[in-house]
């Protein structure tokens, strides 16, 4: 069988899905992946892996009509080319075009709901119109589907609600899964508590809050450290490095990185006061090294702390309740390795690569 897959942004397929991909492959599947260019180091990966690439145009961030034009007549012309026995989509733009194209070419089309995005959130009159937009591409683009999968009940429970598509289509997978190997369990650090975000430098992840917060811990706490690692992003919603850099007299910026392991084993305590999630990734990763979490009750992101147990949730845009919490682990700094622990032991549990792809590959029928 040959496997298109297509994602919008380009270092998703060369490594949240790559663990999925190799399951494609062992089971003597054909793996065709499709995004935006790729930079020559990432070709390299992309090989390395054992798929072939296959670029198109496209435009996350653009509301441009001609654009997303270009993008469906690319994907027609790549289906047309390849002629795949199924696709698998993700991220808004791909699940919608993709969907819409594979049902012209009918090929059987399935669909991965990492997230709402930028589009289903806020209440002004221009988010209004945007999501009624999606909505109403999404429906048309899932119309065929065989599948619409989600990471979280919230988000598949609007979709539903919306009448964007049936529940019979429907399943709830435990986010993209993490390797639980390579993201060994490690010691706690033995120095004073740390905070470490990583996250693109977006709005809606809370990197403000996490720099209030910050200011606040570190007017009673001098000495405590908070660490940012991110990429820069084209979204409307990106936060400029001049805004990140106002920030450092209390969040150490560290830039982007391939690698967020060593990150990871320098810090005590992960923190993402996300405004939604699919389920994330990096939250995910830390669990697995034996970082307690301290995160919001949004969408995506209550589904990784069990309350007390292996971290905290707070409300949403809250810093004055998110520096409370960073508080309270500074200052019961011995109940952080516990909490840790629990933390690698919900990822043991629900959250390993092996048992979210069997569950992925049963969807897919494959």
């Amino acid at each position: 069988m040959k496997i298109l897959i297509l994602g919008t942004v380009p270092n998703d397929l060369l490594n949240f899905r790559a663990d999925l991909i190799k399951d494609f492959i062992k089971k003597n599947h054909e793996v065709i992946t499709s995004s935006s260019s790729l930079d020559p180091n990432s070709v390299i990966h992309m090989n390395n892996l054992g798929v072939t690439y296959e670029p198109i145009y496209l435009n996350r961030h653009s509301l441009n009509l001609a654009g997303d034009l270009r993008t469906l007549f690319n994907l027609l012309k790549l289906l047309k080319k390849q002629k795949p026995h199924l696709v698998l989509a993700h991220g808004i733009k791909l699940v919608i075009w993709g969907g819409i194209s594979a049902s012209i070419r009918n090929i059987p089309f399935y669909a991965l709901i990492t997230g709402l995005g930028f589009a289903f959130q806020g209440k002004s009159l221009k988010r209004r119109i945007l999501t009624k937009l999606v909505s109403f591409l999404y429906r048309i683009a899932l119309s065929k589907s065989k599948a619409v999968i989600f990471q979280n009940k919230d988000n598949r429970d609007l979709f539903i609600n919306k009448g964007i598509v049936p529940q019979s289509k429907t399943y709830i997978v435990n986010g993209s899964g993490v390797d639980i190997k390579k993201y060994s369990y490690t010691k706690q650090p033995d120095t004073d508590v740390s905070f470490l975000l990583v996250s693109r430098l977006l709005g809606e992840k809370g990197l403000r809050e996490y720099a209030a917060a910050a200011k606040i811990v570190k007017d009673q706490f001098p000495q405590i450290k908070f660490d940012l690692v991110g990429a820069e992003d084209e979204s409307m919603d990106a936060i400029s490095l001049k805004e990140v850099y106002s920030w450092a007299n209390y969040v150490n910026y560290n830039g982007s990185t391939d690698d967020v392991r060593p990150f990871i084993e320098k810090c005590n305590v992960y923190v993402l006061p996300s405004y939604h999630e699919g389920l994330p990734r990096s939250t995910l990763e830390a669990m697995s090294m034996g970082r307690p979490i301290l995160t919001t009750d949004a969408a995506g992101c209550k589904e990784t702390v069990d309350e007390g147990v292996n971290g905290f949730m707070v409300p949403v845009g809250s810093s004055k309740k998110l520096a409370e919490k960073m508080i309270w682990f500074i200052e019961n700094k011995d109940k952080i390795a516990i909490m840790g622990k629990k933390s690698r032991n919900i990822v043991e549990t629900r959250f390993d690569v092996r048992k979210v792809n069997e569950e992925m590959l049963r969807i897919l029928g494959i």
